[in-house]
């Protein structure tokens, strides 16, 4: 019987409907992901503290100081004019103890989210410091210092890396692990976890107010611990706004806020927090005098410690550069860099004999230009400024006299030197754009870290002399080497004793989340990638059996205890050792008959 037209119809437009069907399941899917996706950032707002307004003057204090006569409370300025920011109570050890407390309460909670929910944390503040970089940037200038480049380069493009890479890479970093097994072991499955530690801690240093204490927080919250972190009294004021900025991004997703808790105490009573016994682990950002009882004080709790401490970093230049100006342009950027108070900052520039003579002329103008100042006072219709300001000018004298020193002992001043008196910011803490040549590895000054914007050259007379300069001192953080020779680069790279080298460029291992820390006097333990999301986690070893209804493990009954026969147990053991382990077949066969007992 011939088919009705209509069915001839119908089957004729069966192909289109399908194709409509899987377009219009396409385009649910692709409107899902777009605008349901359970991990998409959320929206929130913090209040701006009022001296971030750009029309804000604050009073200038006669004698910038932290401590206020008659009071605890930490006083608060910008170190670039002298200008009162506020004034901070300082934590108490009962405070400390109850920031504790709700912090591991929280916690308890936030260990059994997702990574999906962490995800979706960290999107929310991504989506936050992107969208404020403005606020971010001048709180930071105004607390440190620093000018607004160094703050978008220091503070903000490395804390929007790190959110990136722990939301792209970090569950991979913290999933499960399948480990190998061996002969004897084959029927089991072994595998490593990475569980939350609990509460942690991190005392962060001054330099990268905003990076500084996000990074620890956002290491912390991931791996699924709660987090306690001092900031420095030196910049107490921001760290209350940063804080509010990650416990916002918690509440806006729905989580309880007192996952982050934020201390801000005078050093006396900092050991309250660095030896209590229920912090898991510690990660100190600073110097090495403090570090030393940093450690002893968690060692009482026996609390794991991560310690980044400072460096002399070395940019060994060799002669065969054919890029001089990039190289110059990076030597001035990696020095200057917040005023020099940067921990991976570039402390000595070592050159081999034709580099350093064409060094010197092309880096003496630039330097002698460099204009310092505050970054906040700067418009359209005022002088730019290059370098920030220090933190604090207690650590000036020192500076200067060792320059003074080495200019005695044969080094040359060719630029600055000294404390600078800038006219618009007298009460502001500045040091002179430096550069000093000729400096040789016995002077005090090639082993001390200055913090401080110096430029220091040594010469070396070929690529061995230049290592051992390099390696010279009891630091080892980060280091350079520019050249273009790959073997010879590949030896610098091989013999640095330090923890981090960039080859051709400055610091860009930390741009990429490398693992970060040192060695030698530069401190241990890594933060910064997997190995960093890992050391804030539990590590848990389980092995279990691979085929349960089959094989399990069963002690042979030589082996049972009490023993029936000492020598026919001894010769089983033996057996179990050759046969697992033996280099030979014969050395095999022959631990077999001794398990057999032949």
């Amino acid at each position: 019987m011939d088919s009705f037209p209509g069915d001839l119809e119908l089957k004729e437009g069966l192909p289109q409907l399908i194709v409509i069907a899987i377009v219009g399941l396409c385009s649910v899917y692709i409107f899902a992901r777009l605008f349901t996706d359970p991990e998409a950032a959320v929206g929130y707002a913090i209040p701006e503290p009022e001296q971030l307004h750009p029309d804000w003057t604050g009073k200038v204090l006669d004698e910038p100081s932290l401590k206020v006569s008659g009071s605890s409370a930490i006083q608060c300025y910008a170190p670039a004019t002298g200008q009162l920011l506020g004034l901070v109570n300082p934590s108490t050890p009962d405070g400390i103890d109850r920031a504790i407390q709700r912090a591991q309460e929280a916690q308890r909670v936030w260990a059994t989210t997702q990574f999906s929910q962490r995800r979706k944390v960290l999107q929310t503040l991504l989506k936050f410091v992107l969208e404020n970089q403005e606020p971010i940037a001048r709180a930071a200038c105004l607390d440190s210092g620093k000018t607004r480049v160094d703050a978008s380069f220091g503070e903000i493009l490395v804390t929007v890396e790190k959110l990136k890479w722990t939301i792209k890479h970090g569950s991979r970093a913290l999933e499960p692990e399948k480990r190998p097994t061996n002969l004897l072991m084959m029927y089991k499955r072994n595998e490593v976890r990475w569980e939350p530690l609990g509460v942690v801690a991190a005392c962060v240093s001054w330099n990268y107010p905003f990076h500084n204490l996000l990074g620890p927080i956002i290491s912390a919250i991931f791996a699924g611990n709660g987090i306690i972190v001092k900031g420095s009294e030196q910049t107490a004021w921001s760290s209350q706004y940063f804080t509010s900025i990650t416990r916002g991004a918690l509440s806006a997703c729905g989580h309880d806020e007192n996952l982050i808790q934020s201390v801000i105490c005078w050093p006396s009573v900092a050991p309250h927090l660095t030896s209590h016994p229920a912090i898991s682990h510690l990660t100190f950002i600073g110097s090495q005098e403090t570090a030393h009882k940093v450690a002893a004080s968690a060692a009482k709790s026996l609390t794991e410690c991560c310690l980044e401490l400072g460096g002399k970093d070395a940019a060994i230049l060799l002669d065969d550069i054919n890029d001089i100006d990039r190289v110059v342009a990076t030597i001035i950027r990696g020095t200057f860099q917040s005023a020099g108070q940067n921990c991976i900052g570039i402390e000595r520039v070592i050159c081999l004999p034709k580099i350093y003579d064409k060094i010197i002329p092309l880096l003496q103008p630039i330097i002698e230009s460099l204009r310092p100042g505050s970054a906040l006072h700067s418009n359209s219709c005022s002088p730019i400024v290059d370098v920030g300001a220090s933190i604090s000018s207690a650590g000036f004298s020192k500076v200067e006299n060792l320059i003074a020193e080495a200019v005695t002992q044969g080094a040359r001043l060719l630029v600055g030197g000294k404390q600078f008196q800038h006219p618009d910011y007298p009460k502001g803490h500045y040091f002179s754009p430096t550069l000093i040549v000729d400096v040789h590895p016995d002077m005090k000054i090639a082993s001390t870290e200055l913090f401080a914007p110096v430029c220091l050259l040594m010469r070396a007379s070929s690529i061995s002399d230049a290592i051992a300069i390099a390696n010279g001192t009891d630091y080892g953080l980060g280091s350079s080497v520019f050249g273009s020779n790959p073997a010879d680069l590949e030896r610098v790279t091989r013999e640095l004793k330090a923890g981090m080298v960039a080859v051709n460029d400055f610091a860009a291992y930390y741009a990429v989340q490398l693992p970060f820390g040192g060695v030698k006097g530069s401190g241990y333990g890594r933060f910064a990638g997997e190995e960093g999301l890992r050391s804030l986690s539990a590590q848990k070893s389980i092995i279990r059996d691979r085929w349960p209804a089959l094989i399990k493990t069963a002690i042979p009954g030589p082996l049972q205890l009490p023993l029936a026969n000492e020598q026919r147990a001894w010769d089983m053991c033996r057996g179990i050792v050759e046969f697992g382990y033996g280099e030979t077949l014969s050395r095999q066969i022959g631990g077999i008959r001794k398990l057999i007992g032949i």
